[in-house]
């Protein structure tokens, strides 16, 4: 628990120091702001003192001109400062986000395995939106809490010292009761953003099960859950509100009790010069320095009130910092599987007694499961349905890790190979390939982004998709939905055979890559694939009667136990 304290502060101190650099000239305007304020004080009381004082109206012409100059100075200034604020957030929040997702990319299958989507997607869009006033709000006001009041208090204790120090007592008494206010704000909000993932979890896997929900006749109970679950998070996001509001309060009640102190010695002071029968003009003067002072009160507790504004931007911070502990460390680097990366003479697989176990009242998944798949060559997993083909592959890209056993790439356990290295020398075909909503030409290029125009041509001619995309009115700049929806089941496979060729992994994974194709597609593509499988280590799973014809190696696999293993595939 210490450990999780310890990397949170860290975590939230190397982000405020990031973020003051781009903060700073937020503060220096700020310091602007409370000098123009105390300027238009002390127009205002000279104004007001001017009335009263007889003779006094060039003063009080003056004063109004020098009030209506602040004013837009002040503006000017106010302006600046929110678009360099809103600023500072913007960039912080795409170097977070841009973080967030290297650190999703760099954890690979696995971290999708243990973490919800949903959980996931939160921290890169919710988290991160929530930190923009932390950035743009929470460390400005940070800084400007102290130095601004600071500033305010000195001009003050030049007119009037005592009612300086009055000010300077009511305003330490509000850190204390910020402490106390911004304790529970911090566990309020690291609540109501867990009742958000929880939220955003359980309404994504309803969306995707839906049609199952409705044919078994649960959409009432599904509905109720998550009219549960959206209480919850109404419930938790009105307690931060009011723990906010107290907040607030705290600071009210000092510039109150100040305000009031401030008059009152002012109010005395007043009435005994009058009583002394002092001169109008001084006593004008003795006006203007109360009236200033007393005006200078709500300006002295201003930066408080936006430091209370923003405490809870500074929660979310830390509501952040404890989401972060699930992303893997930039830092942590597994040397003892870097020797795996040097695939200059190819990719070799081997499973070492691999036992895994998808629900134990099913039964095992995989039983004492050992193969070879030597560098370059091919291995085709053969069986029905249930025998475990999909799991190995599975095991492979990563999503899951064997139960006893192990798993190893060029003699190299796998658990000691980063998910970044897997991924650089992996390719995969799937039964379903993943398209995107947009054009072909995107589509196949994100298999490499950087590949030049012939090295798409290339890889389109070998996957032998350039007949139907020549036949496409707009051809590579066709759009297509999400899913693949405009193409039929035999050219979304070429398009992903073509991200293969394209990607030139050297070692490939083909999960029943034909399972939902016609005869002749399903012969079309297999043709494609053994031209792809050309020098490189291929690990098939299929039971279609057309992958006989694929060559190399066959382990025939019953109820997750090798059959037998080592065949020649005809």
């Amino acid at each position: 628990m210490n450990d999780d304290k310890t990397v949170m502060k860290a975590w939230t101190k190397a982000q405020s120091r990031l973020g003051r650099r781009q903060a700073m000239p937020v503060v220096l305007l700020g310091l602007a702001l409370a000098a123009t304020a105390v300027g238009q004080a002390w127009c205002i009381a000279s104004v007001l003192a001017g009335v009263l004082a007889p003779g006094g109206e060039p003063a009080v012409t003056w004063a109004l001109a020098g009030l209506v100059g602040l004013a837009i100075v002040r503006a000017v200034l106010q302006m600046g400062s929110d678009i360099l604020a809103a600023r500072a957030g913007m960039k912080a929040r795409a170097r977070l986000r841009g973080g967030v997702l290297d650190a999703i990319l760099r954890g690979g299958p696995g971290l999708l395995r243990r973490h919800h989507t949903g959980e996931l997607a939160a921290l890169a869009v919710d988290r991160i939106e929530a930190l923009d006033g932390f950035f743009a709000r929470w460390l400005p006001a940070s800084v400007l809490w102290v130095a601004a009041p600071l500033v305010i208090g000195v001009l003050a204790a030049l007119v009037q010292p005592g009612s300086a120090l009055i000010m300077a007592i009511c305003g330490i008494a509000v850190p204390f009761g910020q402490a106390v206010f911004g304790i529970g704000a911090a566990v309020a909000s690291r609540n109501q953003f867990l009742a958000m993932t929880r939220l955003q979890a359980r309404f994504l896997d309803r969306v995707r099960g839906i049609a199952t929900i409705v044919l078994s006749g649960r959409t009432e109970d599904e509905t109720r859950r998550l009219a549960a679950a959206a209480e919850e998070l109404r419930v938790r996001t009105m307690k931060v509100l009011r723990v906010a509001f107290l907040s607030s309060a705290s600071i009210d009640c000092a510039m109150v009790v100040a305000l009031v102190l401030v008059a009152l010695r002012n109010g005395a002071q007043l009435m005994a010069l009058h009583d002394q029968g002092v001169p109008a003009a001084i006593m004008a003067a003795h006006v203007a320095r109360g009236l200033f002072v007393v005006l200078l009160v709500p300006e002295f507790f201003a930066p408080f009130r936006s430091l209370a504004l923003a405490y809870q931007d500074r929660a979310h911070a830390s509501g952040a910092a404890a989401a972060m502990r699930i992303l893997p460390d930039a830092t942590a680097v597994r040397a003892a599987g870097q020797a795996a990366c040097d695939t200059g003479q190819g990719v070799s697989v081997a499973f070492e007694h691999v036992g895994f176990t998808w629900d134990p009242a099913r039964g095992v998944t995989l039983d004492d499961v050992s193969f070879t798949a030597p560098a370059g060559q091919t291995l085709v997993l053969w069986g029905p349905s249930g025998s475990g083909k999909s799991t190995i592959i599975e095991m492979l890209l990563g999503f899951i890790q064997p139960e006893s056993g192990r798993i190893t790439i060029n003699g190299v356990d796998m658990a000691t190979i980063e998910p970044a290295a897997m991924v650089a020398m992996t390719s995969w075909i799937g039964q379903k390939p993943v398209l995107f909503a947009g054009t072909l030409r995107e589509n196949i290029l994100f298999a490499c982004p950087d590949a030049t125009d012939d090295q798409l041509q290339a890889a389109i001619r070998a996957a032998a998709a350039d007949g139907f995309i020549a036949s496409l009115p707009q051809g590579l700049e066709t759009r297509i939905g999400e899913g693949g929806f405009g193409l039929s089941g035999g050219q979304a496979q070429r398009v992903a055979v073509a991200r293969a060729f394209l990607k030139d992994a050297p070692l490939l994974l083909l999960d029943e890559p034909t399972s939902h194709l016609d005869p002749q597609a399903e012969a079309g593509v297999f043709a494609s694939l053994r031209a792809l499988a050309a020098n490189r280590t291929v690990i098939l799973a299929s039971h279609s009667a057309a992958a006989e014809g694929f060559g190399g190696h066959r382990v025939d696999l019953d109820h997750g136990r090798i059959v037998t293993s080592g065949e020649k595939a005809s």
